[in-house]
């Protein structure tokens, strides 16, 4: 299929070559019908937004729902949402949000502040598991929420919460419609992705229409939106949006060159190929910044599934050995990575906050230099020797063990593939198959079937946002989920760091705390860092007020095609 699609590509840029002027593009159904078609790469698994853990789901229900607060991307600082305004009180302790008046839910029901109660206690229901209530829990403890009345709700922290402004931005759900599931312990299986479009009812600017499994979901306008332009009129300009599942990125990329897809993130070699036909193409190329995600390999340091009737997998020993981790992380070759997946346009990686985290981003950190005999020496010096080519632990057991990533993405195959040769050139057998997007999340937080993974996580600007992902007892702590109590001492630390850093108001002082935990997870290495990329975007040159950042679109309610 991978050379099919690229002898289609490679056709299409030969016949616009040839044209020597701009590919005629189907002048614009999306234009004349202002609908904005884009891509996904997978079918969502949930509608519920509160039940979302990947990015697919995230991409179909994030235009459905709102938050009490938005974060404006081009300042990174939070600003009014669902709620208007807000004030603090009780030296930090309280904060009283008061609601936007006039704001209906899909089915024509108001919002109010029962809402926002019911969905923070939906959050902090344990039978509902979900990657929010982390970053919003205090010294293990939830905020008390009260609807003083209709459109005034008051939390009450246990102490002062530095990041509350940017964590409490979690979508709202209708308690007209979800309690009766929740009191009856159901809510965890309502709106799954067999749900009619038409019951899942929110507040954002799109509804959804339609969802076809493997093809598309469209979205229309929702035309009692709560926003307006500067002239009065309602918000969105657009008609409505479609989102074509498309699980091979070469596909994607054909349907953009085609037209059919009207915004494009490009990949590394894509962005070489763009640059010279924008004019032809119609189209926008913009350098948007360095990606604000993390792409690592991770490794299972879960003991529930190398342990099994006192019998401890050689696998479980190896990735807890920093000994063995150390190793590993000289023998990743990260410029070669550059170079050979990114087209150059990438740089090394060395935490998990990204440098365009200007505040939280720890600059300190020394990064594992690619170096396949220092690799080979570390091994040899804790006991995993090489004979005849092949490496053996101090038990006599070969180095080998499974690598997965999604398939129908190049560029993270590619990076495998690089591993995997460098390992055999230490003595360490890598089988890697790379997996569909479900299957592997199902693996990573469901079954944790699984030794080494290639994944990649979206960035935030506030770091205690990540707190499923850092805290031990996360959902989302990915080498091992769910942990009782702390497995490892730094586990613990990070733990405490995390709490003590909320306390902080002021952001540079709060930084320290983050900065230590990046150094402890460069240390311990539970997931080993590879390289970021250098992030373009592209468009349409009909689309007006599209506007990406590193952090997201700025005003995406303002998006609209150019009238004829």
């Amino acid at each position: 299929l991978r050379r099919v699609l690229a002898m289609l590509l490679c056709s299409a840029l030969a016949a616009a070559a040839a044209a020597g002027c701009r590919v005629q593009q189907p002048p614009s159904q999306h234009e004349r019908e202002q609908i904005l078609y884009q891509s996904s790469i997978s079918d969502p698994r949930t509608f519920n937004p509160i039940l979302v853990t990947d990015a697919a789901s995230g991409e179909v229900v994030g235009d459905l729902f709102e938050g009490l607060v938005r974060i404006n991307p081009i300042t990174t600082l939070p600003e009014p949402g669902l709620a208007e305004s807000w004030e603090l009180g009780d030296g930090g302790k309280v904060i009283v949000f008061h609601l936007r008046h006039g704001v209906k839910w899909f089915d024509g029901q108001p919002f109010t502040a029962r809402d926002v109660a019911f969905t923070m206690r939906v959050i902090y229901d344990p039978r509902v598991p979900n990657i929010e209530e982390p970053s919003l829990t205090v010294d293990g403890k939830p905020l008390k929420v009260e609807a003083l009345d209709d459109y005034t709700v008051r939390m009450t922290m246990p102490r002062v919460f530095a990041p509350l402004l940017y964590s409490i931005g979690v979508p709202m759900v209708p308690a007209h419609l979800l309690e009766t599931a929740l009191e009856a312990g159901k809510f965890n299986h309502t709106w799954g992705i067999n749900t009619p479009p038409q019951k899942i009812v929110g507040l954002g600017q799109f509804d959804m229409a339609r969802y076809v499994q493997a093809q598309f979901v469209h979205f229309n306008r929702y035309p009692n939106y709560w926003m307006h332009d500067e002239k009065g009129e309602r918000l969105p300009r657009l008609h409505g949006e479609t989102l074509q599942i498309v699980p091979d990125g070469n596909a994607q990329y054909l349907r953009f060159l085609a037209g059919q897809i009207d915004v494009y993130t490009p990949r590394p070699e894509e962005v070489v190929d763009l640059k010279d036909k924008q004019k032809q193409l119609g189209i926008t190329l913009k350098e948007i910044g360095i990606d604000t995600g993390s792409l690592f390999f991770a490794f299972n340091r879960n003991p529930r599934h190398y342990i099994h009737n006192s019998v401890t997998d050689p696998k479980y020993r190896w990735f807890t050995d920093i000994r063995f981790l150390r190793a590993i992380a000289h023998a990743v070759d990260k410029q070669g990575m550059i170079n050979l997946c990114f087209h150059g346009l990438a740089v090394p990686a060395v935490s998990d906050t990204s440098p365009a985290n200007k505040v939280f981003y720890n600059p300190n950190l020394k990064d594992y230099d690619y170096s396949l005999k220092e690799a080979g020496d570390l091994l040899e010096q804790a006991g995993y020797h090489l004979k005849n080519g092949v490496r053996y632990d101090p038990e006599g057991h070969r180095l080998e063990f499974n690598l997965a990533t999604n398939s129908g993405v190049n560029v993270r195959d590619q990076m495998c593939v690089i591993f995997q040769q460098d390992l055999l050139r230490i003595g360490i057998k890598v089988n890697y198959r790379p997996l569909e997007f479900t299957t592997l999340v199902d693996k990573l937080d469901s079954t944790y079937d699984w030794d080494v993974v290639l994944i990649g996580f979206t960035g935030g600007i506030e770091p205690n946002n990540g707190a499923d992902f850092l805290r031990s007892s996360g959902a989302l702590h990915l080498w091992y989920p769910k942990e009782p109590k702390p497995s490892t001492p730094w586990e613990a630390e990070i733990d405490q760091l995390l709490e003590q850093g909320t306390m902080v108001m002021d952001p540079l002082k709060r930084a320290p705390y983050y900065w230590r935990i990046q150094e402890i997870l460069s240390q311990q290495l539970p997931i080993i860092e590879t390289v970021r990329q250098v992030r373009y975007e592209a468009w349409k040159k009909t689309l007006e007020n599209f506007q990406p950042t590193v952090w997201g679109n700025y005003k995406p309610e303002w998006i609209e095609f150019r009238p004829e």
